[in-house]
């Protein structure tokens, strides 16, 4: 992969209009299909990096039957939630994005390379950072307010009460994103956030693929 800014396409898409603090200018993206995946329906399945074996196995589903309806699967390549969401979306054939919070020529947080590529086959890898720009702690809560603009509802499986999946919840909500949250056990710290979102009605409750896809006016699963 090159390093000069001109190895990687730009791409927009108008759902960043919704953003405040839009990106300045176009996204840099790796993959031949980005617009076009962008284009379809878009749900972000976002959550905790170190997830219980169940929240993995949610994810994987959600991305899985998300995908096979037809939606773009968002999250941000990082391990846990957000890796298993873009190898369900990879698992049904679909297409699934990921938004970096680095330069686009990293994979960051540490990815494996052959999922990052599979990715960018099936749809694609955007960020908002040239290439060569170094990961730093503030540009994560940056990538989110990306995920939850490209994203037509955010879904959240499992986030601890301080989680980072949270700023894309609220992110979305102050652009007017439906919000799910998969129900968690209550004695499990990783269901804090979701079941307070919940509890406080803050997201509807998801228990299939089917409840988003509903609300999205889009067929279900054959």
């Amino acid at each position: 992969m090159g390093s000069t800014t001109s190895s990687y396409a730009r791409v927009w898409n108008a759902r960043l209009d919704e953003l405040p603090d839009a990106p300045a200018d176009k996204l840099y993206a790796r993959g031949e299909h980005v617009e076009d995946a962008l284009n379809a329906p878009t749900v972000a399945v976002v959550g905790a990096r170190a997830c219980s074996s169940y929240g993995a196995q949610v994810a994987r589903t959600l991305g899985h039957d998300l995908a096979a309806a037809g939606v773009t699967v968002v999250s941000g390549l990082a391990r846990g939630i957000d890796g298993e969401a873009h190898r369900g979306a990879l698992d049904a054939g679909g297409r699934t994005v990921a938004v970096l919070g680095c330069g686009i020529d990293r994979d960051y947080p540490a990815a494996p390379a052959e999922l990052a590529r599979q990715i960018a086959a099936s749809g694609g890898i955007v960020s908002e950072y040239a290439p060569g720009v170094e990961p730093a702690p503030w540009r994560f809560p940056a990538r989110n307010r990306i995920i939850a603009a490209l994203a037509d509802a955010v879904v959240v499986v499992e986030a601890r009460s301080r989680s980072g999946a949270l700023i894309t919840v609220d992110l979305g909500m102050e652009i007017g994103r439906p919000i799910y949250a998969v129900p968690g056990e209550i004695t499990s710290a990783l269901s804090d956030g979701t079941n307070d979102l919940l509890r406080h009605g803050h997201a509807a409750a998801i228990t299939s693929a089917l409840d988003v896809l509903g609300a999205l006016g889009i067929g279900g699963l054959s």
